[in-house]
């Protein structure tokens, strides 16, 4: 059941238990990738992370890819569809480790998971949950035709750094933008 999404210059695969010490691990530990998603974890906890994610997987039939960039075969962040339990709305999120900062791989592999999300999970809406201090996320999510909704509060233990804000967009909204070319413009560099 498990899903592969290509673009340009990723592969989206559902995370494996390799991924761990290929960067999985070392983006979880590290503070400042960490810094809007609750600070860095402990390596056990990181573990307990991955098997979350692989975990949606059997539960719902979908969850989060592993990002792998094609030209050096690395793992570079996680990134997609997202729906734990007490969830505001359906997500789609990204997270990238830091050597992969600057380099577009949140929108490119955010316009893939959004299409994935509309167009074969049949969702009607998609949030991204972004720390209100989260410039270049936000920004990311503009790039993606998003905008922001409402503010919300993540159920426990996320909910203790305060509320958080819900950047969206309709399933209508992203094929009209689709449609129009407005989400394959231009090269980004988050």
């Amino acid at each position: 059941m498990a899903v592969t999404l290509e673009t340009e210059r990723l592969v989206l695969r559902m995370p494996s238990q390799a991924d761990f010490d290929a960067g999985w691990a070392e983006f979880h530990m590290d503070p400042e990738c960490m810094r809007y998603l609750g600070g860095a974890m402990a390596r056990s906890v990181a573990w307990r992370a991955l098997a979350q994610v692989v975990g949606m997987w059997s539960l719902l039939g979908f969850g989060q890819f592993s990002a792998i960039e094609k030209a050096t075969g690395r793992w570079v962040g996680r990134v997609g569809p997202w729906r734990p339990e007490g969830w505001p709305a359906p997500e789609v999120g990204w997270l990238f480790h830091r050597d992969a900062w600057g380099k577009g791989y949140a929108t490119e592999a955010g316009r893939a998971c959004l299409e994935h999300a509309f167009e074969t999970l049949g969702w009607d809406f998609v949030g991204h949950m972004i720390h209100p201090d989260n410039l270049p996320s936000q920004a990311v999510a503009q790039r993606l035709g998003s905008r922001l909704v409402d503010m919300v509060t993540l159920p426990p233990p996320m909910d203790a750094a305060g509320p958080t804000q819900m950047w969206g967009q309709t399933a209508e909204d992203w094929r009209q933008s689709a449609s129009s070319g407005a989400l394959r413009s231009s090269a980004s560099n988050a």
